[in-house]
């Protein structure tokens, strides 16, 4: 096969008849030669709307076929897909359609919040639908006939996201066809993915993760895409059963919930040729109870935004698959000091990233891109450790390392002591203000048994150092987690320092 440079050649072969996404919730599937020709006939509608290169349009949609022909069709014709998060309120949307500069918005006719958003911007909002055969159609969008849009370029921007902004306003990230398209053959190639597999897609569309983790990588491999709505636990199994699934991706929250389920949902004990685990830390705990029940290894890997998601993986098998680490880079990966001094093996400081994924700026932030960048290195914010052999560990991200007295403390490190016991579900660590130490130790649990404080620190001490044991535990219902089920610390911090109400 030639060298593929744009996403425009994404697909493994676009002539196949073979399945390349299949919507459970319609039953719809298209194959590959579908997928091509829908494309192809929606980008021309586009160019035809009066849409120019490098124009963007907001897609807010719930996960779907339509997502992801869409999005093909945008960027075949020379557009940039900006997809958002369908349950943002009406200010949310308009921010982020604001700041992405979008030209049209396509979204659902019954979702009052893009109408509300895109009115106050002036923007017009188009509205998908599919039939059952999958073919999908953009209202009022007519055909775009013998208009055939000239060949996107590598460098064009493809894709237009935020950073999540947990720390501060959101930065724009715009990825190429470059970085989008290198990312998803670096994660097929990785996970040695083939068009005999098919990958099940629990995470949202709208994110790298899901997007380009779990379903470009698998178009780009030749294999199926199996898109349900949303995640649904009780749905899951009789989906990977139904369809035939050979891998999912998710975060730690998903996984520890299908666990949970495993017994009463009558999940099977293998099938699987492997499960992802991604964006957020997984505890060796909970990897090993997922390998023992459903009978696959498990892969961390470790992705962000900035780098068109997968930065390293853990691989599959007969390489090793260490737990407690995010496995080899599959972009070059490095660990700096303060000074910005490359470290050797086993010597912790920041992870740094370079490559074709990574972007190459924030949009029309300067002061943000003076700071991420060193020596043409994307700095992550991340403290990690590599090993002799060039497997990563991560420690905490350095914004949320908790510095008591001096001592930093990896909140990462107290959440995987705790979820080794046998009462907790699940658990997060966090800093409050302190007005001996600076900052002292916290954590949130929730339980799946009976436990209480006492006991829970007892089990901290007997793992842990003294002064890594949270000072108090709060038994929550429920952990705070952004779009993508990411646990939110700073919402714990500021729900339980001194003197919250």
């Amino acid at each position: 096969m030639p060298q593929r440079t744009t996403l425009a050649e994404l697909l493994a072969d676009p002539s196949a008849p073979a399945r390349a996404i299949i919507a459970p919730s319609s039953g719809a599937a298209l194959s590959y030669n579908d997928l091509a020709e829908q494309v192809e006939r929606l980008a021309a509608a586009l160019r035809g709307a009066g849409l120019a290169p490098g124009d963007c349009v907001s897609i807010v949609l719930p996960n779907g076929l339509e997502v992801l022909v869409l999005f093909l069709a945008l960027t075949r014709a020379r557009l940039v897909a900006a997809p958002l998060n369908p349950a943002y309120k009406a200010d949310e949307l308009r921010f982020y359609m604001g700041d992405a500069q979008a030209r049209a918005v396509i979204a659902d006719t019954a979702n009052a919040a893009v109408h509300d958003a895109a009115a106050k911007l002036g923007l017009p909002v188009w509205s998908p639908t599919a039939d059952a055969r999958g073919q999908v159609w953009i209202s009022p969008l007519g055909p775009a006939a013998n208009r055939v849009p000239e060949a996107a370029r590598p460098d064009d921007v493809a894709l237009f996201l935020h950073t999540s902004g947990t720390t501060s306003r959101p930065k724009g990230v715009p990825l190429t066809h470059t970085n989008v398209l290198c990312s998803s053959l670096n994660i097929a190639r990785h996970y040695e993915l083939t068009p005999e597999d098919r990958s099940l897609v629990v995470m949202p569309l709208f994110h790298v993760h899901g997007l380009i983790g779990a379903a470009l990588s698998t178009l780009a491999s030749g294999g199926a895409v199996i898109v349900p709505p949303r995640f649904s636990a009780s749905e899951f199994w009789g989906l990977a059963r139904a369809h035939r699934a050979s891998w999912y991706s998710a975060v730690p929250t998903i996984h520890q919930v299908l666990l949970a389920r495993a017994d009463s949902d009558s999940a099977p004990h293998r099938g699987l040729r492997f499960i992802r685990s991604c964006s957020a830390a997984l505890a060796p705990a909970t990897l090993a109870q997922l390998e023992r029940r459903f009978g696959a290894p498990v892969l961390e890997a470790y992705g962000m935004t900035e780098a068109a998601h997968q930065v390293a993986s853990n691989p599959p098998p007969p390489r090793p698959h260490k737990p407690g680490t995010v496995g080899v880079g599959t972009a070059e990966v490095a660990v700096i000091d303060d000074a910005g001094h490359h470290l050797g093996a086993n010597m912790p400081g920041e992870v740094v990233v370079r490559g074709p994924t990574v972007m190459r700026g924030y949009r029309n932030n300067p002061e943000a891109n003076a700071a991420a960048f060193i020596d043409g290195w994307f700095r992550t914010g991340d403290r990690g450790v590599l090993d002799a052999d060039g497997y990563l560990a991560l420690i905490g991200r350095i914004k949320e390392l908790i510095n008591r007295g001096g001592e930093k403390i990896s909140p990462a490190e107290v959440d995987a002591v705790l979820l080794e016991h046998p009462a907790v579900a699940e658990a997060a660590a966090f800093g409050i203000p302190d007005a001996k130490y600076g900052e002292e130790i916290c954590a949130a649990v929730v339980l799946k048994a009976d436990a209480d404080a006492n006991e829970l620190a007892a089990y901290c001490r007997s793992r842990l150092a003294d002064f890594k044991v949270p000072k108090a535990f709060h038994i929550v219902a429920a952990l705070p987690k952004g779009p993508t089920g990411k646990i939110q610390r700073r919402e714990l911090s500021a729900m339980f320092k001194p003197g919250a109400k």
